[in-house]
């Protein structure tokens, strides 16, 4: 029996054997396997097992359906394949146990969410000196009345003393 294992951060390892004629995908609890996702929409996509062949028919989804990259409306899945909804990875793989006589290892890994080769192939994002896009430097008005107030109570100590030598005498 073929299933689908998560491949995603977060969801890893999270596997959906494939039993049914009709399986559906879906962010929604009522799917066949729910995946609660932002990315996924609520019914995402089917996926028909019949005559040992599987296709996958995308629902008219927000985000779409791919296999290996590529967006598809409706395709037929190989074992070994990766099929994403939305935002949320997963491989197809035989169930453990009924192949012939050989043990299969799990291939399943992490794949984290960060920065794409693409995007570290494009450099960062620059922004110009002087622009009204960049922060604003914060204004301290504490210090500006601290150092007001130091030059008045020099400015009265210098006067008292002025005063005080001038008419001492």
């Amino acid at each position: 029996m073929p299933r689908l294992v998560l491949l995603t951060e977060g969801f890893t390892g999270r596997s959906f054997e494939i039993k049914a004629e009709r399986n559906s995908v879906g962010r929604l609890e009522d799917n066949s396997f729910q995946i609660p996702a932002p990315s996924v929409s609520g019914h995402h996509c089917e996926i028909i097992f019949k005559d040992n062949a599987l296709t996958i028919k995308d629902l008219d989804s927000t985000n779409g359906c791919y296999i290996n990259g590529e967006q598809i409306s409706e395709a037929q899945l190989e074992m070994g394949q990766i099929v994403r909804f939305g935002a949320i990875e997963a491989r197809l793989e035989e169930t453990k146990g009924t192949q012939t006589g050989k043990k299969q290892l799990d291939k399943t890994s992490v794949l984290p969410q960060g920065v794409k080769l693409n995007e570290l192939e494009s450099g960062t994002q620059r922004i110009p000196l002087g622009s009204s896009t960049g922060f604003k430097k914060k204004t301290n008005k504490a210090k500006g009345i601290f150092i007001t107030i130091g030059i008045i109570v020099v400015l009265g100590v210098v006067g008292t003393l002025v005063f005080l030598f001038v008419f001492a005498k």
